[in-house]
């Protein structure tokens, strides 16, 4: 049955994307290209509706077939719904960060208290970690959609581990729903991979990322000691390494934590001679590194110490690593144009990137982000 719900989310993924496709692209619903964007043509965003359309569905359909299992992951849906929609306002409207995060630590703080969460210090502040770290973990993938195919390829990764942690442990219904959300992470993927024809949009990150983050802390809220930070470190590595090496390289080169950049493990990898392709299957093979390690963990056959210690060292490993490559394109001399005016450094590299260079596509407005990196 697994496998149908996913083939069935799969196809169901691919088709509504080409009717928001094609609306996004009526009504102006579109990421225009400028010289800080790497795409060449007004791409439309809305894709992630179809993703989140799909894996609603799927949770309606398991709660009608039989009902949710736990009231958490009824809790989870209605929280990602919320997601959603406040991804698709700012999409339509950027939003400011009291808003954003306001909305998504009250969805967060509705999960945990109703479906529980992680063992770590034995008191209240285990449930406020479990928040903190749902809205850290859905913002991460709202940083990672910086280029074709690598949310939505990381979504569908891990939300097959997840989901078969789910089964394992005898959570049907959660196992449902993240087999529904990798499925269609999939069908949306044929019209994002490079080069793509649609965008995820807030409405897309946001909603992949809280339903992760929350499936996470769920499958986890028995966990005590070192299993808990173990498995949700292992479930969002890759996320985690990309918003860890963001940040640390921003405050190394003092600019604001928050504005947009070229300076994601993505571009990096690019800058490594990567194309835009391999790079999203480098990053999706690194997610699947890790969620086979939550799997792993969870049949005990590794510790829960060792994984933590093993998983750690891998991301100081990777962001140390990535830290020396350019966090930006060392831009060429200026090169004067016609009547005298110097190209500006933003407009040389939109025309090495139509000349073939790295893709470097716009990072969709995040926290505190609005408006800069568009």
């Amino acid at each position: 049955m697994t496998v149908a719900v996913g083939c069935v989310a799969l196809s169901l993924g691919a088709l509504l994307t080409e009717p928001l496709r094609r609306f996004a692209l009526r009504y102006g619903v579109t990421d225009r290209p400028n010289g800080r964007k790497g795409h060449a043509r007004p791409t439309p965003y809305l894709g992630g509706i179809a993703v989140a359309v799909v894996t609603l569905a799927a949770g309606a359909a398991t709660a009608f077939a039989g009902g949710f299992g736990s009231p958490g992951l009824a809790v989870l849906l209605g929280g990602a719904a919320v997601m959603a929609v406040l991804g698709l306002i700012d999409d339509l409207r950027p939003l400011g960060p009291a808003v954003r995060l306001g909305v998504e630590a009250t969805a967060a703080t509705a999960v945990v208290l109703v479906g529980g969460h992680p063992t770590l210090l034995g008191g209240p502040l285990d449930a406020v970690i479990a928040v903190l770290w749902i809205v850290f973990t859905t913002n991460a993938f709202n940083l990672l959609d910086n280029m074709d195919g690598a949310s939505s390829s990381v979504g569908a990764v891990i939300g097959v581990f997840l989901c078969w942690q789910a089964w394992w442990i005898g959570q049907a219904g959660l196992g449902l729903v993240l087999v529904a959300l990798s499925g269609a992470c999939l069908g949306f993927l044929l019209h994002n991979w490079h080069p793509a024809r649609i965008f995820l949009g807030d409405s897309g990150s946001l909603f992949i990322g809280f339903t992760v983050a929350c499936a996470a802390v769920l499958l986890h809220k028995d966990a005590a000691g070192l299993a808990a930070p173990a498995g949700l470190l292992a479930a969002t590595l890759v996320v985690t390494v990309d918003t860890a090496l963001v940040m640390l390289s921003r405050y190394r080169e003092a600019r604001p934590l928050l504005q947009g950049g070229l300076d994601h493990a993505s571009h990096r990898l690019r800058r490594m001679g990567l194309t835009v392709r391999q790079t999203a299957l480098a990053i999706g093979t690194f997610a699947a590194v890790g969620g086979l390690s939550g799997v792993l963990l969870a049949h005990g056959v590794l510790p829960s110490g060792g994984l933590l210690l093993a998983a750690t060292v891998l991301g100081l490993a990777t962001v140390a690593l990535l830290l020396r490559v350019p966090s930006a394109a060392v831009p060429a001399p200026s090169v004067a144009a016609a009547g005298g005016v110097e190209l500006s450094v933003g407009r040389q590299m939109a025309r090495q990137t139509a000349g073939g260079a790295p893709d470097l596509r716009k990072e969709p407005s995040r926290i505190g982000e609005s408006g800069m990196a568009g």
